[in-house]
């Protein structure tokens, strides 16, 4: 693709990133046949093709993002299928984030939803802040239904409270910042992120992770000033406050790093392991560049940590059938795989792949909310194919996929839950509701 920017444009080094990834593009429109968006609205400017075009056009004229451009990058779910399908290795990633803070920058949207945004921001990457807004969204979720209105607004008011949990569990304190020391002799040391929104919706999560790893004779360090990867405000557009929640997590890790050190900082929700592992790019032109990079190149998904160390179940095989759901912030921003199945399959789960298996399930951090329409057509679409499969379970390594797909027919758990339960963990509630269900 060519361009034309002028040198004063590519002095800014993300317009000079962007430029790069422009001409990496060739047309060839493959990343169409597996956007989600494209394949329910069937319209060229919903497709990952249509949105470079759009972004081309109004990074290099350096004119204000217009209501066209932001309705069709707004409806991008950052899913990364299109970097997938990619012959060319166009990093679509980078390019949609630098336009999604250069729209925050020069368009000044409706105020409805400028509150609702402001609202998301200062809420989710908080847990405290978080657990007392579900408390009250509690008691307001029986009456979403009655909010009136066929406006987004509206729309989004009812999406958002629907989502609200029947329950808000307790806070674990598996959460406090110390170390979890290893079961006889230590074979590595490692963070952990706990992460926002997790440790709120189902601090089971982390306490599993934290048992498995300890079992394997892994300490576990939760540090002290870490918190939100920054990922809920980067893909909205709020640069510099996503940067402030990436700057606390890279200081903390790098103090623990150049203290005892850490073999490796493992994340079990993986959109947050994506935007780790982007750190490096995030702080490239900043003072803490090396320290980024540093803490991107150690940053691992549980499944990578608990394949390179050998995961071995200790208990007999469930004789459960389970359907793997696979984030889309796993299997295309990070390309892992394989690595949770073979776990699943290792620890005597029968394993099945529900169709258009790459097909984001609509929850992309807060898109289920911000676009609560096509957010339920792709749910449906993917809870359908879940069904299909006959399994008891569904499992994932992504909160937010679980909060999408968990008020289906089918319970949903986390991977690492199962594995942990395998090894001498817990029973997962969702396998306790299964059981009760067949």
């Amino acid at each position: 693709m060519q361009t034309s920017f002028s040198a004063a444009q590519l002095a800014d080094p993300d317009t000079a990133e962007s430029n790069r990834i422009l001409r990496t593009c060739v047309h060839c429109g493959m990343c169409t046949a597996t956007c989600p968006t494209f394949l329910l609205l069937g319209d060229e400017l919903d497709s990952p093709r249509g949105r470079i075009y759009l972004i081309k056009d109004m990074l290099e004229q350096g004119k204000p993002a217009t209501e066209q451009v932001v309705r069709h990058v707004d409806r991008c779910l950052s899913c990364l299928s299109c970097m997938t399908t990619c012959p060319s290795g166009v990093h679509y990633m980078h390019l949609v984030d630098h336009a999604r803070s250069y729209i925050e920058q020069t368009y000044t949207r409706p105020w409805p939803e400028r509150a609702m945004r402001r609202v998301l921001s200062f809420v989710l990457p908080h847990p405290g802040r978080f657990r007392l807004a579900l408390v009250g969204a509690w008691f307001a979720r029986p009456f979403a239904g009655l909010v009136p209105g066929a406006s987004m607004t509206a729309q989004r008011l009812r999406a958002m409270l629907r989502l609200a949990p029947a329950a808000v569990p307790s806070p674990s304190p598996f959460e406090r910042p110390r170390v979890h020391p290893a079961e006889g002799p230590r074979r590595a040391r490692v963070g952990i992120l706990m992460g926002c929104a997790q440790q709120v919706l189902a601090p089971s999560i982390n306490e599993a992770t934290i048992r498995l790893l300890t079992r394997m004779g892994i300490e576990v360090v939760v540090t002290k000033g870490q918190g939100c990867c920054g990922a809920l405000d980067h893909h909205m557009g709020n640069h510099d406050p996503a940067m402030r929640l990436a700057r606390a997590n890279i200081a903390a890790w790098t103090a623990e790093i150049e203290g005892e050190g850490l073999d490796a900082i493992v994340v079990n929700a993986s959109g947050c392991g994506t935007t780790l592992k982007d750190y490096g790019h995030m702080f490239r032109e900043a003072p803490e560049a090396a320290a980024a990079a540093r803490v991107a190149g150690l940053a691992a998904d549980i499944s990578e940590v608990l394949t390179r160390f050998g995961y071995a179940p200790s208990r007999p095989a469930p004789g459960l059938a389970v359907a793997y759901h696979a984030a889309c912030s796993l299997q295309h921003g990070q390309k892992i795989t394989a690595e949770p199945k073979a776990l699943l399959k290792a620890a005597g789960f029968v394993v099945r792949e529900p169709a258009e298996g790459h097909i984001c399930c609509g929850s992309a951090g807060t898109y289920n909310i911000l676009q609560p329409e096509i957010a339920g057509q792709l749910k449906a679409r993917k809870q359908d194919n879940i069904a299909r499969t006959g399994a008891a379970l569904v499992a994932s390594g992504n909160i937010g996929c679980l909060t999408q797909l968990g008020d289906g027919a089918i319970p949903a758990v986390h991977t690492v839950e199962l594995l942990d339960w395998m090894a001498g963990g817990p029973e997962p509630a969702a396998v306790v509701r299964a059981r009760a269900a067949a």
